[in-house]
């Protein structure tokens, strides 16, 4: 028999082509156990502890208090707003409940949402006035109404008749800070075009060693001493006056039989205009969970966080196989795109997530790598152990909080 060149070529193709499918088989096989050993080890580094709890990190007061809740086979939802009450009892935490910073008229307004992931019941309040425990008062509004949300007025009325007691919020201490506030800085308000207007330009703050800011410094201090403002707490008192907080505590919750609930308390932003609704009871925005999948909520700025849905973002991304930090970034990353990743604008926002998936996988991601203060962002965890955690950031750095103003800690006396 007879072979042409033409015989002897195709056979050698066809040979070599065989040989290349059955190693080109092989690697394929080969790279696909990898990648499933691959795959199956960052699910397992990804796999969290059940129960667990994940919250701001002032919220260590009463974490232990939570988890001890999950321990003994209580609700999730009550392990969450555990950790919630105690902020809001607390006068020295002027950034939820009782001793919150006021609005720009010096009255105290609370918002609050909770999820409850077992029965998929959700309750809300809003612009919240005299009531301190707004957390428990938006989980009556979920067990004993056919709403979601009540606000202001209603909300309050509806307080009293269940029992709720009307009281003053606003301590004396952070009734001094108002004061403080509106004799030298209500001329810095937030009136005029945010920062998505096409017309807002970024503002040039002032140098430390400017002869007008060593004076205003020096009139902060004069007026803060007048107020009475004890001299150890001045600095600190100054501080929120330049730099506003946000104020807000959220927490995630999951227990051993992956029931998860999610709860977000604050006093907003301090020296808001009246009537100002952050995100945090803002279903979807300062909290989300979903029974399914996980729990997510926030702290910053409000109003970038609802434009974006960021704690239904999150959920959703991790329901579509995303990692809770994966999650998180992605949030954040719609942030930027809202401003165009334009840094002169980023620099005025600040935001932290705090995610946790029903496995008990967690996650704590920021803007920034570091607070306006210049601490790192950090969270708090509790699986068993009650722990703090730095915030994995998609920036580093730290904000510049609105009015821009210098350091304080170099001319602080």
């Amino acid at each position: 028999m007879k072979f042409s060149r033409r015989d002897f070529l195709s056979t050698v193709a066809a040979t070599s082509a065989s040989l290349a499918a059955g190693l080109n088989g092989e690697a394929q096989e080969t790279q696909t156990k990898a990648t499933n050993h691959k795959r199956a080890k960052t699910e397992e580094m990804a796999t969290g502890k059940r129960p667990a709890i994940i919250c701001k990190v002032t919220g260590t007061q009463g974490i232990d208090g939570g988890y001890d809740i999950l321990r003994r086979g209580g609700d999730t939802l009550d392990a969450a707003l555990h950790v919630c009450k105690v902020q809001e009892d607390d006068p020295n935490d002027d950034s939820v409940g009782f001793g919150g910073l006021p609005n720009e008229e010096g009255e105290v307004e609370l918002d609050a949402c909770c999820m409850h992931g077992p029965t998929r019941r959700a309750g809300s309040v809003a612009g919240v006035k005299n009531i301190k425990n707004v957390s428990l008062l938006a989980k009556a509004v979920m067990e004993r109404t056919g709403h979601v949300m009540l606000a202001a007025e209603g909300a309050q009325r509806f307080a009293v008749a269940q029992g709720f007691p009307k009281e003053n919020l606003l301590t004396e201490r952070s009734r001094k800070i108002w004061l403080l506030w509106k004799e030298t800085m209500s001329n810095q308000d937030w009136w005029g075009p945010g920062l998505a207007d096409p017309a807002w330009k970024p503002p040039v703050p002032p140098t430390a060693s400017s002869e007008p800011w060593q004076q205003r410094l020096e009139r902060l201090y004069e007026v803060a001493a007048q107020l009475g403002i004890e001299r150890e707490f001045r600095a600190e008192a100054i501080r929120r006056v330049l730099n506003p907080p946000t104020g807000t505590i959220h927490v995630s919750v999951v227990n051993d039989k992956g029931e998860m609930s999610g709860a977000t308390t604050t006093s907003g932003l301090a020296w808001k205009i009246p009537g100002r609704i952050g995100d945090s009871p803002i279903l979807g925005a300062g909290c989300w969970c979903d029974q399914d999948v996980g729990s997510a909520g926030a702290t910053g700025s409000g109003e970038e966080n609802i434009k974006v849905a960021g704690a239904h973002t999150i959920v959703e991304n991790m329901r579509k196989g995303m990692s809770p930090q994966e999650a998180g970034l992605d949030a954040l990353r719609r942030i930027t795109r809202n401003h165009n990743n334009n840094n002169d604008k980023l620099r005025f926002l600040d935001m932290v997530y705090y995610i946790l998936r029903k496995d008990g996988a967690y996650a704590g991601v920021s803007l920034w790598s570091h607070g306006s203060g210049g601490a790192v962002h950090r969270f708090a965890i509790h699986d068993g152990q009650k722990r703090v955690e730095n915030c994995v950031p998609l920036l580093q750095g730290r904000p510049t909080e609105w009015p821009p103003v210098p350091e304080l800690a170099a001319t602080a006396k």
